[in-house]
């Protein structure tokens, strides 16, 4: 490691308006009639249609009076449903915005009269060390590759606790340290025990590294950026003195199995479409992803420092989804917080498996419950109270989902087969609910199903009406095949996932830790007594909606969620199916990188193998962290 050049972090108040003097925004942020504009235009559309499906769903409960269990069923529609119809209403933004106000709302590259001295921070514990500095590798030879102002060093800040794995980082770094380019250092340091996992690593090297660099570009073990973007980032940073913290938009990329792509596949053709209308309604006041972005060193570190939240035992406990938070942060100090999804070049991975990834959808879900208690903060700004709401309300919608099923289910298909009804006569505590027939069941769920690939929809005919977009995708029939492809998938894995997020969020209430173990990036395949004891309560669900289909108890709209649920365990073991090695090119869900490998990603691939050898050739060496 380099010198020290110390920096203070002081630990942020949450009972305060604003965070410790020091670094401050050098004029304050004035909001413009079209921050306003566009958010007034996306959120009132969601209101409204979600007060226009409550007032007709509460028409119909209210012909024979309203209960308390009616109106509990009322409240989770509006909870429900308002998030669906907000997903639609910023695709429409995002749609809107790339066709009419491109050129208004995207900011083009600026070219700054001065360098910055970054940090570039890539954070790891008990990763592969082969993928991560082979990332590394092609990186830095590619940032080096272009002209630019800036200086760039490279610092691997491990928290490995593995002494097998510690000695394949030493190697793997003295092995990139020999080849980086001579216009960028690069540096490694372990710390002996992870204290504050992630954000303890950072907070370590801020203290005391972080005097010494004016702006840190975060990176994750799997973050993969060109030369291109990093220097995008940079330029952005150095030409707005108002910018506490920019983020990138990364694409998923690597993916092999079946869920894996299917994740990549939609980000890639609809997740651009959100992330136009995100841009658009946040404005400065955006979120902060916790990789692939680029931050102010000293802002952050005198007015993003985590408190601590106090737990039932009276000791402090760690805020794990910092990200939010920090934004969070940097915002109530008078930063601005940008998201610039019109930067290319930023990449990242997903989880290959099923399982594989409802046990990172575990750990987040754990951080992001966190966020309620956030909420009453002094001095956040009403968006980033949102972004935090938003953070939680994505897994308590799940339980939400899962009590309406269950809900729907027992209204049954007529009067004569509700099961509510069967109890309402020795039990007053339920209402005598009324019937809704096979026909308005259609149309409901139709208009739900509408609403929900809405977004999806959108953002195909977007790729479709532009040629060289649909080239890259393969053309249309392949694209097309894809699109169907990946709305079947998701279709069948959705309840699943709806199920797990559930058990996530009770685990999380009833204080049961999720382990924060690195995250398995290579996949793998489960035996089928594994999947059934992870999948249990899907299986049992999907078997008693099943019973209740077959006896003609429940609606038959339900049978696609039955199914799913039903099959849980062959869909999971089916989720790690190398789709990219044992399909036909209609079936693989490509994408333009799949398709026509960026250098970039070639590069990082080369890199990687060649290091992975290297590693397995030499002898071990055994190197105390510091």
């Amino acid at each position: 490691m380099p010198e020290t050049a110390p920096l203070a972090m002081p630990r942020q108040s949450l009972g305060a308006r604003a965070g410790h003097a020091g670094e401050v925004c050098p004029a304050p942020l004035d909001p413009t009639r079209r921050h306003w504009g566009w958010r007034v235009a996306v959120f009132a559309p969601a209101i409204g249609t979600t007060a226009a499906l409550i007032y007709a769903v509460e028409g119909w409960l209210s012909m024979s009076g309203l209960s308390g269990l009616e109106h509990a069923l009322l409240a989770l529609m509006g909870m429900t449903f308002f998030w669906v119809c907000l997903s639609v209403s910023t695709a429409t933004a995002g749609l809107i915005g790339r066709l009419l106000w491109r050129s208004a709302h995207r900011t083009e590259r600026p070219r700054p009269t001065t360098g910055m001295r970054t940090a570039l921070l890539v954070p790891i514990y008990n990763e592969v060390p082969w993928d991560v500095f082979g990332n590394a590798a092609a990186m830095l030879h590619d940032v080096a590759a272009r002209a630019h102002g800036h200086d760039f060093t490279l610092f691997v800040l491990s928290d490995t606790q593995d002494l097998d794995i510690a000695d394949q980082e030493w190697r793997a770094f003295q092995r990139l340290r020999a080849r980086a380019p001579a216009s960028i250092q690069v540096h490694y340091r372990r710390r002996v025990q992870n204290t504050d996992r992630k954000v303890g690593n950072l907070t370590d090297w801020i203290e005391n590294w972080g005097g010494g660099y004016e702006a840190m570009l975060v990176l994750d073990a799997d973050s993969l950026m060109t030369g291109e973007a990093i220097l995008a980032l940079t330029d952005h940073m150095a030409a707005d003195p108002q910018a506490g913290l920019i983020q990138s938009c990364p694409r998923l990329i690597g993916a092999e199995t079946l869920f894996a792509r299917v994740q990549q596949f939609s980000s890639v053709a609809y997740g651009w479409l959100l992330a136009e209308g995100l841009a658009l309604w946040s404005q400065q006041e955006g979120n902060y992803w916790g990789h692939n972005a680029i931050i102010r060193t000293r802002a952050f570190a005198q007015s993003a420092g985590l408190p601590r939240l106090r737990s039932f035992t009276g000791k402090g406990k760690l805020i794990m989804s910092h990200d939010f938070v920090e934004a969070g942060l940097l915002r109530r100090a008078g930063w601005r917080v940008r998201f610039l999804p019109e930067i290319e070049g930023s990449y990242e991975e997903t989880p290959a498996s099923l399982v594989d990834f409802v046990l990172r959808d575990r750990r987040w879900c754990q951080g992001n419950l966190q966020h309620l208690r956030l909420l009453a903060a002094r001095g956040l700004h009403p968006v980033s109270r949102f972004h935090l709401f938003h953070g939680a309300i994505a897994y308590l919608l799940s339980p939400a989902w899962f009590a309406l099923l269950i809900i729907w289910a027992l209204l049954g298909t007529s009067e004569d087969s509700s099961v509510i009804r069967y109890f309402s006569e020795a039990n007053p505590l339920f209402p005598d609910w009324p019937q809704m027939s096979q026909t308005d069941s259609m149309v409901f769920l139709l208009f739900m199903y509408s609403m929900l690939l809405a977004p999806k929809v959108m953002g195909v005919l977007m790729i479709a009406l532009s040629p060289s977009t649909r080239k890259a995708h393969g053309g249309s029939r392949r694209f097309l095949t894809a699109f169907v492809f990946e709305v079947l998938a998701s279709i069948a894995y959705a309840p699943i996932m709806m199920v797990q997020q559930t058990i996530a969020v009770a685990r999380g209430i009833f204080g049961l830790g999720n382990s924060w173990s690195p995250q398995n990036r290579q996949g793998a395949s489960y035996h089928w007594t594994t999947l059934l004891r992870f999948h249990w309560l899907e299986t049992v669900t999907g078997a008693l909606l099943v019973t209740g289909l077959v006896t003609g108890m429940v609606s038959l709209w339900l049978m696609p969620i039955a199914a799913s649920l039903i099959l849980a365990v062959p869909l999971s073991m089916l989720s790690a199916f190398n789709l990219a090695k044992r399909t036909k090119s209609a079936f693989r869900l490509d994408t333009p990188e799949t398709l026509a490998e960026p250098a970039i990603i070639a590069r990082a691939r080369a890199e990687r193998s060649s290091l992975h050898s290297m590693l397995l050739q030499e002898e071990p060496q055994k190197i105390a962290a510091e």
